[in-house]
């Protein structure tokens, strides 16, 4: 009964006209930014921090939320049309969505993309409410040990998740880490490999490399074709929702992915990006049935399962960060800011000081995805449209938000040289077969892997054995030499490369 009567104490609160209003500003806004390509909801939020002195506490956080989980929707957008991430989050999603879009079929990919992450997002606010306590208690177990062992554990299925060559994946990924390391360090507060560039000591952005890899490197790529294989944004769209098939397909990867996002959200360090990535090596690991398009030549499996998992995976992070102030990524990290800006103290009292702020912000989600589902659908057609404008003006159009987005980041002309310099980087991938996404990965899995190494040596004073000693940490370690052996032995390396030549 407590339950029902907190539920019903919070959809009292965000069915007031104001937190309506503000549920709805947020959703929209963050289904903007998600779309528009170098935005996202950090950026965003971050400029809008300002604003919230003169809102309420409730609405403030309502608003900001809806930011959050909206990007999650808009980012698929780009990502399944043009091939541009609008989310870290969604960069799995750009592999099959893309290729449904190169066959006219972006309808089905938008759709299952909003329908999966609609689903997701419900049953992400249904466990928050019920289950935020005892999952906090498995969040307290991880301590800086544990954390780096999940990382390293995400990484590998990083390997897992890439095609091709196995030595050209884990090059891909100590790629990721490399460009990680160029940043000032933390505890000693100098520069590192920098190599006397100012604008490198602050790091260098993910925008940055993610525009550049994959945006402008497949740009590049296209360019490089025959005009008729270039030309693939003049082809007819078939139509603007799955089939019957698609949603037998689709289904069960969204129940799959709505289930891995949800646990992940939970864990600091991973959150919506790590269950994007889990959900689609889940997925590629699944029974194909005969006939099935494979996996990175347009499969909605493909699609459905991550955008379930990263909406899962976006709700769910807001339990740490509400119930013990842990904020498990930058989104939450900010929100923990707006919530400082208010007076509010984060942690365990704030469901006890603040039931109308938790619960109505809480009821929000469920109004707010239900907003985000009811806009992008009929939304569909009109980003169909993108794909009838002929390429020779869509790819300057998106070329010029590209260097728009990476400019206003920092409102520094260096980020557009950067991201041109990737361009080229990613080209010479598309040309060497070497996959970005696990470069990725390792890039934004660096600084947050270091700090929890160093962090669990400093508790340790040194002592290595305390990632094996520790059961939680030993057994994620554990499962990661155990999927390295496993992807090693030749009777399944023989299949791995034979799935992906039918690819």
């Amino acid at each position: 009964m407590d339950l029902l009567n907190n539920l019903a104490l919070g959809f009292g609160v965000a069915f007031t006209a104001q937190n309506l209003l503000y549920a709805f500003f947020g959703s929209v806004l963050g289904t903007l930014i998600g779309v528009l390509p170098g935005l996202g909801p950090v950026a965003t939020i971050a400029m809008l921090l300002p604003s919230i002195y003169a809102l309420d506490a409730t609405p403030a956080l309502i608003m900001l939320a809806g930011i959050y989980y909206g990007a999650q929707y808009g980012g698929s957008t780009t990502a399944i049309l043009i091939n541009v991430p609008g989310e870290s989050s969604s960069v799995v999603t750009a592999i099959d969505g893309y290729a449904m879009a190169r066959k006219g079929r972006a309808g089905s990919a938008l759709a299952a993309a909003g329908l999966g992450s609609f689903f997701a997002g419900c049953v992400g606010t249904v466990i928050i409410a019920a289950f935020a306590p005892p999952l906090t208690e498995l969040a307290f177990k991880f301590g800086p040990a544990e954390y780096f062992s999940l990382m390293v554990l995400g990484l590998i299925g990083a390997v897992v998740l890439a095609s091709g060559s196995l030595i050209k994946a884990i090059a891909m990924i100590i790629l990721g880490l490399l460009l990680a390391q160029i940043n000032t360090d933390v505890i000693s507060g100098t520069a590192r490999y920098s190599f006397d560039i100012p604008e490198l000591t602050d790091g260098i952005g993910f925008v940055v490399i993610a525009m550049g890899v994959f945006g402008f490197g497949e740009i590049i790529a296209n360019l490089g074709m025959p005009a008729e294989h270039r030309e693939v944004f003049t082809k007819d769209v078939k139509g603007l929702w799955p089939t019957k098939q698609d949603f037998k397909d689709a289904w069960p990867a969204v129940m799959r992915g709505t289930a891995l996002g949800s646990i992940l959200g939970v864990l600091p360090g991973g959150g919506a990006l790590l269950a994007s990535f889990a959900a689609y090596t889940v997925e590629k690991k699944m029974k194909m049935r005969p006939g099935e398009v494979p996996f990175g030549k347009g499969n909605i499996r493909g699609v459905a399962g991550p955008e379930s998992a990263n909406n899962a995976g976006a709700q769910t992070s807001f339990i740490p960060m509400l119930t013990l102030g842990i904020p498990p990524n930058a989104v939450m990290a900010l929100m923990v800011g707006a919530m400082t800006i208010k007076g509010i103290q984060p942690g365990p009292q704030v469901m006890v000081s603040n039931p109308q702020l938790f619960w109505g912000l809480i009821a929000s989600m469920w109004v707010g995805n239900a907003m985000l589902v009811i806009l992008n659908l009929p939304l569909i057609g009109i980003w169909i449209k993108l794909l009838t404008v002929p390429y020779k003006y869509l790819f300057p159009a998106i070329t010029l938000f590209c260097c728009i987005g990476v400019y206003t980041l920092n409102n520094n002309t260096f980020d557009v040289y950067l991201t041109a310099v990737f361009a080229l980087v990613g080209y010479l991938f598309y040309k060497l077969s070497c996959e970005g996404a696990p470069l990725l990965l390792g890039f934004i899995l660096g600084p947050m892997m270091e700090e929890n190494l160093r962090r669990a040596l400093l508790l340790s004073r040194g002592d290595w054995s305390a990632f094996v000693t520790r059961p939680l940490s030993a057994g994620l370690l554990a499962a990661a030499v155990l999927l390295i052996v496993i992807v090693m032995l030749p009777s399944i390396s023989k299949k791995r490369e034979a799935t992906f030549q039918e690819e």
